[in-house]
C-alpha cells in the first residue's frame, strides 16, 4: 500500500477559447461528495448564463470513487477528458468543473474533447500539486485516567485528533499516518481500559 498520495491544496482556474466558445475550468481540492455538491452549486450561481457545467472528480484511494458528467454535451466529450487529466497526474481528492459559454459555432466531437481536456489541464497547471500522507482513522474509547498515556501514543504516531466526545468515558476519532497504523494500534491495545479500532 502506498503511504502517500498526490492532490492539490488550493483552487486553480484557467480559461480556454475555441471558435467563440469560452471554457472556464475550476480545479478544487475535494474531500467528500457533500462538498462536491456545494462547490458545483457555487460555480453555477457565479455563472448563471453559462450553457454547460461539465465535471469530473476522483476521491479516495481504491480507484472506485469517481464521477463524470457531460452535462448535455455529446456523450464522452467532456467528463471523461476532464477525468483523464486528473488521472494523468495520478491525483485524487480533486474536482474539476468546466463552465462553457457557447460561442455560436459547433466544435464537433474532436473539438469538444480537446477543449475540455485542454481547459482541465490548464486549471491543474495553475495550482501546486502536493504529496500528502495517507491516513487511517481510529476510534478510541478510554477512561480519563488513561489520558496521559493515550496522548503520548498519539503524539508518537504523529496522529491528529479529529473529534472528541466527552461522556462517562472519552471517545475520540484520530487520523493516523498509514505508515504508523500497525504500531499505533498495538501500542493502544496494550493499554488496559482502552478500546481502539480502525474505522
Amino acid at each position: 500500500m502506498e503511504h502517500y498520495y498526490y492532490t492539490i491544496s488550493e483552487s486553480g482556474i484557467a480559461e480556454f477559447k475555441d471558435r467563440g466558445s469560452k471554457f472556464i475550468a475550476f480545479a478544487e481540492p475535494l474531500q467528500n461528495v457533500a462538498s462536491f455538491k456545494e462547490l458545483l452549486q457555487n460555480i453555477k450561481t457565479a455563472h448563471p448564463k453559462a450553457d454547460h457545467f461539465c465535471f469530473a472528480y476522483r476521491i479516495g484511494f481504491d480507484g472506485n470513487n469517481f464521477r463524470v458528467s457531460d452535462a448535455g454535451e455529446p456523450s464522452g466529450t467532456a467528463g471523461k477528458p476532464i477525468l483523464g487529466q486528473i488521472d494523468s497526474k495520478q491525483l485524487t481528492n480533486v474536482l474539476i468543473v468546466v463552465v462553457r459559454y457557447f460561442g455560436g459555432s459547433l466544435l464537433g466531437v474532436p473539438g469538444l474533447i480537446n477543449a475540455y481536456k485542454t481547459s482541465a489541464s490548464f486549471a491543474l497547471q495553475t495550482t501546486p500539486i502536493i504529496q500528502k500522507e495517507r491516513m487511517a482513522t481510529f476510534s478510541i474509547e478510554y477512561d480519563y485516567t488513561k489520558t496521559h498515556e493515550v496522548n503520548h501514543i498519539i503524539k508518537q504516531a504523529r496522529a491528529q485528533i479529529e473529534e472528541r466526545v466527552t461522556n462517562l468515558f472519552l471517545l475520540i476519532k484520530v487520523d493516523v499516518p498509514v505508515s504508523e497504523k500497525i504500531a499505533f494500534s498495538q501500542n493502544m491495545n496494550r493499554l488496559d481500559g482502552v478500546l481502539c479500532k480502525e474505522i
